[in-house]
């Protein structure tokens, strides 16, 4: 009888010593990535996509292409357009250039029937005539130019819609605008899609984020660029990666409902993202622990 109570004994005492030595993580949290949807930034059928579910893709890649035809041969009439205005333009600038050259020879012969009529060579009448006709011209050439500016600003108006076109065209060829993995794929070449149609998603799956929640007590001991280990459950256990705390969230909020307990759920907390290099097993939405690396200090002692 001794000996089944100090059995008994023995096991409450390591139950006890077990629970007082269990280890409780710093935070809990699953991962996340930054997605991005890209669209398609022209409208037209689409030629060629060549992208699909996770492949990997550098940035600056060429990954689509919507056909520019339509985009192609409205340049040309625009082009064609610029020219009949262009000459129009050449034809004014003729005339007011003969013009110009007639008020000039009005002007000098003006200037000599003037001498003449003070040395009472020439007549009133022959002063009045070449004051005249140098005027005339002077309203000529005033006249030629007012037709020349509404010219000018439909130039101006053909230059602006080609550029547009050409901007058109230069949309209408998609490279891909970050590094990552494709997560999905919304088109297929063939299909005619409108500007800002969702065409894939992609993210960068190499390095992940870990979105954490800490109470008001813990803030102090956790700072952006911070160390910390991310444990994650696996066949033997837990396996540990490095992290580093990339933001710090200002603003408490009500813990999310994926925190394990309810009592934790109806407390403040304040949201945590840290930067955790993936060695191909962390996946988007994946629940995972952090540990503070002074706290492990703590507990190992």
């Amino acid at each position: 009888m001794k000996t089944f109570k100090l059995f008994l004994s023995s096991i409450l005492l390591l139950g006890m010593v077990s629970c007082e030595n269990e280890e409780k993580a710093d935070g809990y949290g699953n991962f996340e990535a930054t997605e991005i949807t890209v669209s398609a930034e022209s409208s037209g059928k689409l030629l060629s996509l060549a992208v699909e579910e996770g492949q990997v893709v550098e940035k600056g890649t060429f990954v689509a292409l919507v056909d520019t035809l339509p985009l192609f041969l409205s340049k040309q009439q625009l082009l064609a357009g610029k020219e009949t205005v262009a000459s129009k333009s050449g034809s004014i600038s003729s005339q007011i250039n003969v013009l110009e050259e007639q008020l000039k020879n009005a002007a000098l012969e003006f200037d000599r029937i003037s001498k003449m009529f003070a040395d009472g060579a020439a007549t009133q009448q022959q002063l009045d005539k070449g004051r005249n006709q140098v005027e005339v011209l002077k309203k000529q050439i005033k006249n030629v130019q007012s037709q020349q500016m509404p010219i000018e600003k439909e130039a101006l108006s053909f230059d602006a819609r080609i550029a547009q076109i050409d901007q058109q065209i230069t949309q209408s060829v998609l490279r891909n605008p970050i590094y990552g993995t494709v997560l999905g794929k919304f088109a297929e070449a063939g299909e005619v899609v409108a500007f800002g149609k969702p065409l894939y998603k992609i993210a960068d799956l190499d390095n992940m984020l870990l979105r954490v929640y800490i109470s008001e007590m813990q803030l102090p001991d956790i700072s952006i660029g911070q160390d910390v280990t991310v444990k994650i459950d696996s066949n033997e256990g837990m396996k540990a990666y490095d992290g580093k705390v990339s933001w710090v969230s200002s603003t408490a909020e009500f813990t999310p409902k994926i925190i394990q307990t309810k009592e934790e759920r109806v407390n403040l907390v304040y949201a945590v993202k840290i930067k955790v290099k993936n060695d191909g097993a962390l996946k988007i939405g994946m629940p995972a622990e952090m540990w503070i690396e002074n706290n492990l200090s703590e507990k190992s002692n």
